[in-house]
This record gives structure tokens, C-alpha cells and sequence, in this order.
């Protein structure tokens, strides 16, 4: 397994940070007790192959647990890989955000807020001081902390664990309501009045051919990959772990089957987890 424990300051990002490990397919526990550690490691056959990357939450909601936690990481790292990673951030930029959230700090000091914070930062040092990566979120704004663990990690596998599904669609029966992206082809000649075709759909070698025989047609699909390359990306950094692209055409048989599939398998190719899902194919239309 590859472990990463978040540690750091309570108030820092860490339920940001444990959000980001999720969408990247890592498996997350908040609020771990180190004591646990040694089960979760101890994961064998199927489980443990489900679960080869790891992201673990621990600080002082657990106690005082510093020296058990850095006992536990240096038996881990003796048949694991490991990494340490610290979320730091200033005081006033603490109190500022505890005071915005009017949420209660968890050592709850008696002297206050600043107190506790200063207690915990205390607390905390000999964490820091071992930490593999610190990350200090004091001046981070919306999605900073995501972007500096996408530079962290290796972002290779992103690709494959957002979820791309490329639909096609009939306008007639009504446009996908859980779609993010639509894009329509009815502007493109239609098999349907051939009459070979007409009871063929675009999953046929012969309906693709036709769709894609008009300069038009291969001209926009090399506009439409150029878009979506440019903007998967974007999404990704945005905080997505889905997309769902809606192609439509008349009736869902035809032009929008043959754009998705051929968009589907592009992404493939370029190492997306995307898959084409046809809606309307099995819906009969005396026209389209």
C-alpha cells in the first residue's frame, strides 16, 4: 500500500485536502487513531488490492498522539511507502477562519482561541519538524491547496479516475438533464433517409462511414476533441470528478451515436477514463 497521513493545524485544509485524496481514488478515513495504523497495513488479498493507496487524517482530535503517530509511521515505512504531509497556516489566519465558521477549536483552551491555537501549534512541532511535505495554506484562496497537492502527487492516474461519459442523444425526446456539456449534429447529413441505413444506427461501420464523409463532419470532430482536451483539464483543477458530454442529434440513432462513440474512443486513447452511453438507440422514431 501507498500511505499518506495529513496532519497539521486544526483549521489548515485537511478536510479539503481529504476531499481531494477521494476524488483521486484514494481510500480516506478521517479522525484515524494511530493505534490503528497496523490493522489497516495488515490488509491482505482482494481488500488490500482495492485499497493500494491510502489517505489517513490524524491530529489532535485523537489526543495527544505525537510520539505513538511517529512510532507508528517509522514500523510503516519499513514495509510501506509513506508520506508525511503537514498543513500549516498562521495564527491570525486561523482565528480569522475560526471566527468566520464560529466553529469551537478542539483543545478549547480556557483562555480562548488564540490560546488553543498556540497550545495546539506547540503540540504540534515535532510533527512539523518530520513532516516529508509542508504546506502552508495561509494565503490560499479557492482551490490552491488542490492545485499544490495535484503538483505534489503524481497526477498521472488522474485521468483515469475522472469518470468521462459521452452520451448520445435524440432532441425529439428531450435534452439530457444531468448533461454538462451538449452539443448538437443534426446539421450534418442524416442516415436515416438512406434507405439501407435507416434501420442501421451509428454503431454500424456503415452509418459512421457516412456521417463522416462530408469534409464538415471530420472538420468539426476535430474541433470538438480539440475543445474537450482543453477543457477536461480545467475541470479536473476545478474540483470535478465527472463530466458528462450530451451529443444530440433528431432521434438518437445516427449522427450522435456515431460523434460519441468517436469521441469516446479518442479520450480513451488519450489514457480518460470515458465510456459512451447511447440513450435513445433502441427508441423507434417514423422519423427522424
Amino acid at each position: 500500500m501507498e500511505f499518506t497521513i495529513l496532519t497539521g493545524m486544526s483549521g489548515s485544509g485537511k478536510t479539503m485536502a481529504i476531499h481531494f485524496f477521494e476524488d483521486i481514488g484514494y481510500f480516506c478515513i478521517d479522525n484515524m487513531p494511530p493505534a490503528l495504523i497496523p490493522m489497516l497495513a495488515g490488509l491482505t488479498g482482494s481488500v488490500k488490492d482495492k485499497f493500494r493507496s491510502v489517505a489517513l487524517v490524524i491530529d489532535i482530535r485523537v489526543g495527544n498522539m505525537i510520539n505513538e503517530l511517529l512510532g507508528q509511521i517509522e514500523k510503516l515505512r519499513e514495509t510501506q511507502e509513506v508520506k508525511l504531509v503537514f498543513l500549516d497556516t498562521d495564527d491570525n489566519t486561523l482565528v480569522h477562519r475560526y471566527k468566520e465558521t464560529r466553529r469551537a477549536h478542539p483543545l478549547n483552551n480556557k483562555n480562548g482561541l488564540l490560546a488553543s491555537i498556540r497550545e495546539e501549534r506547540s503540540m504540534l512541532r515535532k510533527l512539523k519538524e518530520e513532516a516529508d511535505v509542508v504546506i502552508d495554506t495561509s494565503k490560499f484562496k479557492n482551490n490552491m491547496l488542490r492545485e499544490r497537492l495535484m503538483e505534489i502527487y503524481d497526477m498521472s492516474g488522474v485521468r483515469k479516475i475522472f469518470d468521462i461519459k459521452v452520451e448520445s442523444f435524440g432532441f425529439k425526446h428531450g435534452i439530457p438533464v444531468d448533461a454538462d456539456l451538449v452539443f448538437d449534429v443534426r446539421c450534418f447529413p442524416n442516415p436515416f433517409y438512406v434507405p439501407e441505413l435507416k434501420r442501421k444506427t451509428g454503431n454500424d461501420r456503415e452509418v459512421r462511414d457516412f456521417v463522416m464523409s462530408s469534409i464538415e463532419a471530420g472538420a468539426f470532430f476535430e474541433k470538438l476533441k480539440e475543445m474537450i482536451e482543453l477543457l477536461i483539464p480545467l475541470y479536473i483543477e476545478e474540483g470535478r470528478s465527472s463530466l458528462i458530454i450530451a451529443i444530440g442529434c433528431t432521434g438518437g440513432h445516427h449522427r450522435s451515436v456515431t460523434f460519441a462513440n468517436m469521441l469516446s474512443e479518442h479520450l480513451v486513447d488519450k489514457g480518460y477514463n470515458a465510456s459512451a452511453v447511447h440513450r435513445d438507440i433502441e427508441i423507434y422514431a417514423s422519423h427522424e
